[in-house]
């Protein structure tokens, strides 16, 4: 149950956040250097480094993302009529959150640790 709220919530949130800075993004990125410049100065420190906003935001919308994505997996599979015992329900509620949340450590890690 808490994976299915878990998973609505970030639907919300990512329509909420997410779609609003890709569009402030693309809009800067029309904009010019000038209105580009403001929206990397709002993310990144003067040497071009994420600042503290930049990797709440980015971390976050990562997880977010691909937390939203382990759970639509799992109700792609539980609409196959599969998992649904109560033990195998519990470990593929449990097995989205490890999952999601190794794989936000592993690419943060990746761009961050160096290519």
């Amino acid at each position: 149950m808490l994976v299915s709220i878990i998973h609505r919530a970030l639907g919300v949130g990512m329509a909420l956040v997410g779609v609003p800075l890709f569009a402030w993004w693309l809009a800067a990125a029309a904009g010019g250097a000038n209105s580009y410049g403001t929206f990397l100065d709002v993310f990144t420190t003067a040497s071009g480094a994420l600042n503290v906003v930049g990797y709440v935001v980015g971390i976050g919308l990562t997880w977010s993302v691909l937390q939203h994505m382990m759970t639509g997996i799992r109700h792609l599979v539980l609409d196959t009529g599969a998992g649904y015992e109560l033990r195998r329900n519990k470990r593929g509620a449990l097995a989205t959150l490890v999952i999601s949340t190794v794989l936000t450590i592993a690419y943060w890690a990746y761009l961050i640790g160096g290519r």
